[in-house]
């Protein structure tokens, strides 16, 4: 009874194969096709009357921006005339058309041709709409202007047609304009086997599909053009601003590694001679030891925590100069070597030479340094200048060089110099200014403020 019992309670499980495929289970040619449809659909199907105006051409064009200012103004508004002028045509080919003796022409296809002219302005607002009531208008239109003749264009409807399919794919995805075309083909193959017998002069839909695959083929390419331009215009974009960006972050991090040397080197020196100043003093008292004491653990103190916020800036391979960070009494090295480098560089000093802090003094040399760097690489052949003046207040900075020898070739750049010196004097609250001189060279202008209890 037990086996019984249970082979009648035994039920199947059902499996995956037993339910309803599922989207994964579709065979690869109905996926392909439910695309396509989806595809038809979001392109012709969705928000059929969209209010999408065509904007008006922009005054940077390489043609209109050439042109005076009253044309300039009237040339951005050139397509919407060209619409306009094809709406017109259409108007006058319908006229000519319905105005022909011939039997099957009613007064009524002469009011009808409005739908076409409607059909190709209405291309400037809701170019999907302009679409669907062309093609759906296309028959009647046909029939009660010119009859049987033309069919199943009529000559106002296949221009019209032709001028939607035009302006509607240069405003869509190239997507849309195959599904136009082919919805076209479809159109005219069943126009042309539902009437064959009736039509006495054939069909004229392979004229209108050769001449609208070429329209389509204009304007897919000339889409896929604006869009790859348009999409490398922004990827040169982004890239200088992260070009700009990285070189900024590298400046700050040399500027970073630069001051924590000098920093480091003067607490070091703080600390050594706090531990080493009481043993120069015979019988110190205790309160003097407990000063120095205190000088050298606040000193050792502060280098720690200077290490350990700065040196994160440090790359893994990078190392200290062995040598000391070069200042101002170096312009004299700095500038043979440029000679040696084929410039030809002169220096003036005025003002009373005092030594400033070692963060100025570097901060002024770097600048005086990339400035020459700059005068090599984009004007070579020209002579240059450095003024360095001692002023009350900080230190004046000026570089200045002639023009580039019209016979050499100037090394391309991408302003990162001008960059790094503006974050140097930036850091300094100083000034600066780079642009053109008036002779047709260039110059470079700094000014670094140094407080009266900053002069070492």
């Amino acid at each position: 009874m037990a086996d019984v019992t249970d082979s009648q309670t035994t039920q199947r499980i059902p499996g995956p194969e037993a339910g309803t495929k599922s989207a994964g289970d579709r065979s690869p040619e109905l996926r392909l096709a439910m695309g396509l449809l989806q595809g038809l659909r979001d392109d012709l199907a969705h928000d059929v009357l969209a209010y999408r105006p065509l904007p008006p051409l922009g005054k940077d064009g390489p043609v209109i921006r050439r042109l005076p200012g009253r044309l300039r103004d009237g040339a951005v508004w050139i397509r919407h005339a060209l619409v306009a002028f094809a709406a017109f045509i259409v108007l006058t080919a319908g006229y000519t058309v319905a105005a022909s003796p011939y039997d099957g022409r009613s007064d009524v296809g002469a009011l009808l041709l409005v739908v076409p002219v409607a059909a190709v302005l209405l291309t400037l607002v809701r170019p999907v709409a302009a679409f669907w009531l062309s093609l759906l208008s296309t028959p009647f239109v046909s029939v009660l202007v010119s009859g049987w003749e033309d069919w199943p264009w009529s000559v106002p409807c296949f221009i019209a047609h032709l001028t939607v399919l035009t302006v509607v794919a240069a405003r869509t995805r190239p997507r849309a304009a195959a599904w136009m075309w082919l919805l076209t083909a479809v159109y005219g193959a069943f126009a042309g086997a539902l009437l064959h017998d009736n039509t006495y002069y054939g069909s004229n839909t392979p004229v209108m599909l050769t001449l609208s695959a070429m329209s389509l083929l204009v304007m897919t390419v000339s889409y896929v053009r604006r869009e790859a331009r348009e999409e490398v215009a922004v990827q040169q974009s982004v890239t200088a601003v992260e070009r700009d960006r990285r070189t900024l972050l590298e400046e700050r991090t040399t500027i970073a590694r630069e001051l924590h040397d000098v920093v480091a080197h003067h607490m070091s020196v703080v600390a050594i001679q706090a531990e080493a100043a009481p043993y120069r003093v015979e019988n110190p008292p205790p309160e003097l030891e407990q000063a120095f004491a205190t000088i050298r653990e606040n000193a050792v103190a502060a280098l720690t925590e200077l290490r350990r916020v700065l040196g994160v800036v440090r790359a893994e391979d990078y190392e200290a100069p062995d040598a000391p960070q070069p200042t101002l009494a170096d312009l004299d090295g700095l500038l043979r070597n440029v000679r040696d480098a084929g410039l030809e560089v002169g220096l003036a000093i005025t003002g009373a030479v005092r030594e400033l802090p070692q963060g100025v003094e570097l901060s002024a040399y770097r600048i005086v340094q990339e400035a020459l760097s700059n005068v090599l690489r984009h004007a070579p052949g020209a002579s240059a200048r450095v003024e360095v003046s001692y002023v009350l207040g900080g230190l004046g900075l000026r570089i200045l060089n002639g023009p580039a020898d019209q016979l050499s070739m100037p090394s391309p750049g991408s302003g990162h110099g001008l960059t790094g010196m503006r974050e140097r004097v930036t850091m300094l609250n100083g000034e600066m200014t780079a642009g053109p001189a008036d002779d047709g060279g260039y110059e470079v202008v700094a000014y670094l403020p140094v407080a009266k209890d900053e002069t070492a």
